[in-house]
């Protein structure tokens, strides 16, 4: 999981649309993680 960089390091490409999908690819890796850690709830009763 090296080739995916932390939230707050910056951003290696250097056009601005591959900036952008650093950025998209970042958020979806930290999506991913928090859908993994919430609990599924179901009601009672």
């Amino acid at each position: 999981m090296h080739c995916v960089r932390l939230v707050g390091q910056s951003l290696m490409a250097r056009d601005l649309d591959r900036q952008v999908a650093e950025l998209q690819s970042r958020a979806a890796v930290l999506n991913g993680y928090a859908a993994l850690g919430m609990p599924a709830t179901e009601p009672a009763g």
